[in-house]
């Protein structure tokens, strides 16, 4: 395994630093994320919060705002909560245990084990859903046959004491780039003859995922700056309530109700999918003289500028709406199209609410 990996590892960010610090970071945005998607955030955090005391210390709009795209911003918001409790508790000195890492807010148990032996050395075994997915094969087992506790005793028992952190590493890489969920790459595996299974194993049926439809108003305007004697261009956001269960007090487009818009209004069609559910979204292009029109609501609404954007905890939807309509830093005007980025017929059905 130590072998192969040395060989296969790909060269990722994280990987290029033996700073416990930036080892917790990326393990944290990793969490339920694509490692592409943390590729293009992790670069511009670390450069913005370098060190944990510089984490500690940033506001948490500052910290959702470099956030902004990855998703599950609780994650963010205990990250920072974490830095603030070992700056204040710890003197900035990161535990060097999993067992001390468990007490950080947002530190589970495999993250807690990823820190510790990647970053520390401890020989401490990490199971994450590609580690579970190789141990069930090589013993023949299928899915969910295996507890927790199980798969944690079986790579306890593979760890290598010496490198527990690139051991680790390698199972992980392995479940990752070749014992694919999907059509596994059987022939380059490098343990191969010890898998019992050589193959897909046998999988529970995954749960159906739920629909539902958002419809949100675009408004942008072009405002003059005083100073500069320029002109910049303006978008209209809303503000997510402090009480809200998912992504308070982040920044969104005004949603509407779609019964209230003219269809000759449309500009975009997406969908958008957040843990269980499919969002599918249709966005609306309204004049900066219709604002009064938009429904009445306690949210806080406010004109940014779209040089603006980058400083603000947008939700990951807002986001990419607003890159697809090119209302976003670095093109040089607005400049949207009526155009389609995902042809849909009718919706579907709702199967549920997000909440």
């Amino acid at each position: 395994m130590l072998s192969w990996f040395d060989e296969n590892a790909r060269d990722l960010p994280w990987r290029r630093s033996k700073d416990p610090y930036a080892i917790w970071v990326s393990e944290i945005m990793l969490q339920q994320t694509r490692v592409a998607a943390v590729i293009d955030h992790y670069g511009r955090f670390m450069q913005s919060f370098p060190t944990l005391d510089e984490l500690a210390a940033a506001p948490e709009d500052q910290v959702l705002a470099h956030w902004s795209g990855l998703g599950y911003y609780r994650r963010a918001r205990l990250l920072r909560k974490a830095a603030q409790f070992v700056a204040e508790q710890m003197g900035g000195k990161l535990p060097k245990t999993a067992l001390a890492l468990r007490v950080l807010p947002g530190v589970g148990e495999y993250t807690a084990a990823a820190i510790a032996s990647i970053g520390f050395g401890e020989s401490v075994a990490c199971v994450d859903g590609n580690v579970e997915r190789v141990l069930c094969r090589v013993n023949g087992c299928p899915e969910g046959h295996a507890t927790p506790s199980k798969s944690r005793t079986e790579a306890a028992q593979l760890l290598d004491p010496s490198r527990p952190g690139d051991f680790n590493q390698a199972m992980m890489e392995l479940g990752a780039l070749v014992c694919l969920p999907r059509s596994p790459r059987c022939v380059e595996c490098p343990i191969r003859e010890l898998c019992q299974t050589q193959g897909e194993h046998p999988v529970a049926e995954r749960k159906k995922m739920l629909s539902r439809q958002l419809t949100y108003a675009f408004l942008v305007r072009i405002a003059k700056e005083r100073k500069a004697r320029t002109h910049s261009v303006q978008v209209l956001l809303e503000k997510r309530p402090a009480e809200s269960s998912l992504m308070p007090g982040m920044w969104e487009l005004p949603e509407l109700s779609e019964e209230r818009t003219p269809k000759e209004k449309k500009v975009l069609t997406l969908r958008h999918s957040i843990t269980d559910t499919n969002y599918y979204v249709i966005i609306y292009e309204w004049a900066a003289s219709e604002l009064q029109h938009l429904p009445i609501r306690e949210n806080t609404r406010e004109w940014f500028l779209v040089n603006d954007l980058l400083t603000l905890p947008l939700t990951g939807l807002a986001r990419k709406t607003l890159q697809r309509l090119r209302a976003w830093p670095g093109y040089d005007a607005y400049g949207p199209v009526v155009r389609f980025d995902e042809t849909l017929a009718e919706p579907p059905v709702r199967a549920g609410s997000a909440g």
